[in-house]
């Protein structure tokens, strides 16, 4: 199973501070937008979501069709695929994906109660 880009997504409380923690850490602003209250880090191939007042506890997103750089990859496997394949080796995936191309997403918990969003933009 191809599940794209990966990255750890935070719930931050303080979005400056956390990305300035970060930021010494080595990690450099990529993407975001810190008035929406969000931001992508990344320090090599690693990202890193900081998002503030969007979502409770910290998630691990999966991007098909994305590189570790957000490049749309030519050859992926769409999140319609990876869904149905999920719930026919028995995982809760949630209901069926209503579009048939294009963005979309889902998400499933792991037996310790971790969140994975499967986030598919392209």
């Amino acid at each position: 199973m191809k599940l794209g880009c990966f990255s750890v997504s935070l719930a931050v409380k303080d979005l400056q501070a956390s990305k300035e923690f970060y930021e010494k850490l080595g990690f450099e602003k990529y993407h975001g937008d810190e008035d929406q209250g969000w931001l992508i880090m990344k320090n090599g191939s690693t990202n890193i979501g900081l998002f503030q007042g969007m979502f409770e506890g910290n998630i691990l997103t999966f991007n098909p069709g994305w590189d570790q750089d957000a490049q749309n990859l030519e050859d992926f496997e769409d999140a319609r695929e990876i869904h149905a394949s999920l719930r026919e080796n028995g995982v809760d995936a949630g209901d069926d994906i209503e579009s048939e191309s294009g963005p979309a997403s889902f998400m499933i918990t792991d037996p310790d109660g971790n969140t994975i969003l499967i986030d598919q933009h392209v």
